[in-house]
């Protein structure tokens, strides 16, 4: 039988259920804006799409384990999340007339950027490899440093141990 947790753990995450219920949320408000309206169809493509990004880094940033490669996704559904509070300003400019609804989201995106504090803070930092761009490593870690696992033998047989 599937089963949403045993093939991906994240789904349990409560930063994972924030995002799904903030995807939910936004998913029925699109639902409110009128066929016709070209500008608040193109903001609804937008505003899925980042609704969705906050669910499906999370669930990448748990798959992939190092370091770098989480705070990369971290800094994807950053992003997401901000774009999601300001779209606000945009429903209201284009005349969308339920606005008030979309404080819902507003208020649930912080409930998750608190959310997403502590899941960031549960990284581990020794799991990582040196990110060469500079932008993703762990504290004390430069792009410039010496790679800790160079000239390690990696084809070693059981004996050499």
């Amino acid at each position: 039988m599937y089963n949403d947790e045993s093939m991906n753990p994240a789904v349990s995450l409560p930063i994972y259920k924030k995002g799904k219920e903030i995807l939910d949320v936004v998913m029925s408000i699109c639902d409110l804006f009128p066929e016709e309206d070209e500008h608040l169809q193109f903001l609804k493509d937008q505003l899925i799409a980042d609704a969705a990004t906050l669910t499906v880094k999370v669930a990448g940033a748990e798959a992939a384990g190092l370091y770098d490669l989480k705070m990369e996704n971290a800094t994807i559904i950053r992003k997401a999340a901000r774009d999601l509070m300001v779209q606000y300003h945009s429903l209201k400019f284009h005349g969308f007339e339920h606005t008030d609804y979309y404080i819902i989201v507003r208020d649930l995106i912080e409930e998750y950027r608190l959310l997403f504090i502590d899941w960031v803070a549960g990284f581990d930092k020794w799991d990582y490899i040196i990110d060469r761009w500079g932008l993703f490593n762990p504290p004390g870690v430069g792009p410039f440093d010496k790679d800790p696992d160079e000239g390690l033998p990696f084809d070693f047989d059981e004996d050499d141990l």
